[in-house]
């Protein structure tokens, strides 16, 4: 019985939770961890890191036994226009604010889906920016600024 390992989606999903858990593991190492009782700033990192590896661990398992292979074909375009999306958000969340940059990002990464609908992409766009405004600027008081000055 031959196994092919780059195919496998849980035994790569797996690999994939063991290394983002291994990587918070490893960056909380340098902060102090403290106790279940008086949690230092290292403590979390390396509980939820370690947890999300044996958590890898039990899917890559999963995979190996399954032995399931990935149907279909990696999406690029998707996989770009998400990317960028995130990217354009960061970019122009400074230059323009808030409510223009989460507009630009909901379209940007609509454009990634299979059907395109300029009205629900609009409603969605025009009722999280709402909601993000709301929360994030009234109810945090984050000086984030709405709109940028044009």
């Amino acid at each position: 019985m031959k196994f092919d390992l780059r195919n496998n989606k849980d035994f790569l999903a797996g690999l994939l939770f063991i290394l983002i858990g291994g990587l918070a593991v490893v960056i909380a190492r340098d902060y102090p961890m403290g106790s279940a009782m008086r949690m230092g700033p290292g403590y979390f990192p390396t509980i939820l890191g370690s947890i999300l590896c044996l958590f890898g661990v039990y899917v890559m398992v999963r995979g190996i036994v399954s032995g399931e292979r990935v149907k279909g074909e990696w999406g690029w375009k998707p996989l770009a226009l998400i990317a960028l999306s995130i990217v354009l958000f960061g970019f122009l969340i400074d230059r323009l604010g808030m409510i223009p940059a989460l507009v630009a990002m909901f379209f940007v990464s609509a454009f990634a889906g299979r059907e395109f609908r300029f009205k629900e992409v609009l409603l969605l766009a025009v009722l999280m920016s709402a909601f993000a405004a709301g929360v994030f600027v009234y109810g945090l008081k984050l000086p984030y600024p709405l709109f940028g000055s044009f």
